[in-house]
């Protein structure tokens, strides 16, 4: 084994080391706090889903024309839904990584 191969094994069992470290740290917590990003994230696209369609439904039975509001507002729910669901794992994903780094 050349000095090289040392080395590269040696990196390798360290970073193995720290990543064990950091997970038994975290212990249970990061299976809830998965679970629970789960569920805010589908609550953060299913809201405004659902309000965007029941106003469109709202506005169809009030002001009949000869586009469907329901479906126009619903897919402008959805696609702020996932925006909002796209910030919350962009933010959540950050922490992460600063985590990582003061690690």
């Amino acid at each position: 084994m050349n000095k090289h191969d040392k080395s590269s094994l040696r990196q390798e069992i360290q970073d193995k080391a720290l990543r064990k470290l950091r997970a038994k740290r975290r212990g249970t917590q990061s299976v809830w706090f998965g679970l629970g990003m789960m569920g805010l994230i589908g609550w953060s696209v299913t809201i405004p889903t659902v309000l965007g369609a029941a106003l469109g439904y709202w506005i169809d039975n009030r002001f009949p024309g000869s586009y469907s509001w329901t479906l126009t507002i619903l897919l402008i729910g959805l696609a702020v839904g996932c925006v909002n669901a796209w910030h919350w794992i962009s933010k959540e994903k950050a922490e992460m990584e600063e985590e990582e780094i003061d690690d």
